[in-house]
């Protein structure tokens, strides 16, 4: 099967600015590849300029708020690191040649690798967790933070031209519509590990490498 992979451009962001920027991209790819009808919802971002669409489904919004609160974990205990989260779509099929086995195939067909560089600048809103209510950019903000927030703001503008450009451009690789409810393909967020302190990535970054799938029991 002919899997396409996307890479997005690497963003530089405080941790305070993740959940946002995340919830943002993470959307902005699921509404692009839903299924059948879905109600579409605008959420206009607090940090930033920019307003996306989200499916509308609470399972979807519950699913990525859960993998987010994992990644931010992950971020303080790995602090000022380079990291990577992986959205992947997949086919599930019974391996039939397996006949005395119940093992069931994971077919990839899609990766989406967002890639951030977790920054922390000193008094930048250093003391505020991400449950914390997000005060004005404006407000209390140095020339210099206005200035790297502009900058992020422009470029999670490309990455999300960046999403766009690539479904219009990639429609041959996608499977038929598969019998199950739902709003979407299959799917599933992959974040570091807890005991990695890199990507975490290495179980996708093997069967890029080897074009097998994933068997799973």
């Amino acid at each position: 099967m002919n899997c396409e992979v996307c890479q997005l451009k690497e963003l530089e962001v405080e941790h305070f600015e993740i959940r946002e920027v995340l919830r943002c991209i993470l959307h902005t790819i699921m509404f692009h590849r839903a299924l059948g009808l879905v109600r579409p919802k605008d959420v206009d971002l607090q940090l930033f300029d920019i307003t996306y669409v989200q499916c509308g489904d609470v399972e979807l919004e519950k699913k990525i708020d859960e993998k987010i609160d994992q990644f931010l974990c992950w971020v303080e205990k790995h602090p000022n690191k380079k990291s990577q989260i992986c959205l992947s779509f997949y086919e599930v099929k019974n391996n039939k040649a397996m006949w005395f086995s119940n093992r069931v195939e994971r077919l990839y067909w899609e990766h989406w690798y967002i890639n951030f560089n977790v920054v922390q600048h000193p008094k930048a809103h250093s003391s505020k967790s991400h449950h914390s209510k997000v005060v004005d950019p404006g407000e209390n903000s140095s020339g210099g933070e206005s200035a790297r927030r502009t900058t992020l703001e422009a470029s999670l503008q490309d990455v999300l031209f960046q999403i766009i450009r690539f479904v219009n451009d990639k429609k041959d690789h996608i499977p038929s519509i598969p019998s199950r409810e739902g709003i979407s393909f299959p799917y599933d967020i992959t974040i570091p590990s807890s005991s990695d302190t890199t990507f975490g990535m290495d179980m996708i970054k093997r069967m890029l490498q080897t074009g097998h799938p994933t068997m799973l029991s």
